[in-house]
């Protein structure tokens, strides 16, 4: 089922937390929801791989990248891992790459922008933590609904 964020703006307007305006998707599902797993992490995709190779249940990951805008977090290669192990959708503070192929997979792909570099692999990074960024704290276990419209983020399922 697809939800409109503007709806469910309309609908809970003293309970939903809007993400400023700073995604573009790229993902082939415009619209996705689900419940949030966190990333923390810079520049090295190590624990993206890691997670995106777990059940994903409906869930959406939560990247926060640091806003870099110097190497990809996620490209084709994880995307299509993450469809496979049934991942709603991921939203990385950061770059992805492999835009084309990610546009014709079905899952929800929201970042900053592209960058054709990848990763380091450092096995850095923090796992199902609170995240701040776009002035909304995502916490691992609340909801997150994300359309052309823009992210919101509630405590609970508004559906």
């Amino acid at each position: 089922m697809t939800y409109l964020t503007t709806d469910l703006c309309d609908d809970h307007e003293d309970t939903v937390r809007v993400v400023e305006p700073m995604f573009s998707s790229f993902g082939g599902r415009d619209s996705f929801h689900g419940k949030i797993a966190t990333l923390k992490l810079f520049e090295d995709n190590t624990l993206v791989r890691k997670t995106l190779d777990s059940p994903g249940d409906g869930r959406v990951l939560v990247i926060d990248g640091g806003g870099s805008l110097r190497r990809a977090l996620v490209g084709d290669q994880l995307a299509a891992l993450a469809v496979i192990n049934g991942w709603a959708g991921i939203v990385v503070y950061g770059c992805i790459r492999d835009s084309r192929a990610i546009s014709e997979m079905d899952i929800g792909m929201f970042a900053l922008d592209t960058h054709p570099m990848k990763t380091r692999k450092l096995n850095t990074g923090e796992t199902e933590l609170p995240v701040t960024f776009g002035g909304v704290t995502f916490t691992p276990g609340e909801w997150l609904y994300a359309d052309e419209d823009g992210v919101i983020v509630s405590a609970t399922a508004l559906h």
